[in-house]
């Protein structure tokens, strides 16, 4: 009908809330502050970061990083009604194809640290591996992304 739609989380990372940092309620609301739309035309990707503040003060920096993709039609294809047909005994179909719509689709980066260049590099970086349909595992490339190695000092890493 009107193209609005609502957003739905499709997967998140821990699968399960952290006892010190639990995952911030109605952030697919956020990512679409004028709502989950569907467009004729493909957009570009953007990307922006808000601050929520949880209610023990303490600031939460949500980097959003969205892109549109191709949605398929869930309109069934024209026919013509109670088996009526066309001349010649064939059967009549709409020769006007359906607009292709465009979804959108986020990815969001929460971080009680305060490094945008980073997030957006970040989601930059998730969005190219999707979007070129690389055979790497999305799970292994945010591990990669979230951990970090500190050598001993005056030891071997």
């Amino acid at each position: 009908g009107s193209g609005d739609g609502q957003g739905q989380i499709l997967q998140r990372f821990p699968e399960k809330d952290w006892e010190d940092n639990p995952f911030p309620q109605g952030i697919e609301l956020f990512c679409q502050p004028s709502g989950w739309q569907l467009f004729t035309e493909r957009n570009p990707p953007t990307f922006f970061v808000a601050v929520l503040t949880d209610i023990n003060s303490e600031r939460h920096y949500c980097a959003c990083f969205t892109f549109w993709e191709a949605v398929e039609s869930a309109q069934p294809p024209s026919h013509p009604r109670n088996g009526e047909e066309e001349e010649g005994g064939e059967e009549s179909s709409s020769p006007v194809q359906p607009a292709q719509l465009f979804a959108p689709k986020s990815l969001v980066l929460v971080s009680r640290l305060d490094h945008a260049e980073v997030f957006r590099n970040s989601l930059g970086l998730i969005y190219t591996i999707y979007v070129d349909g690389l055979s790497v595992s999305l799970e292994n490339v945010i591990g990669n992304l979230l951990t970090c190695t500190i050598p001993i000092t005056g030891g071997a890493q």
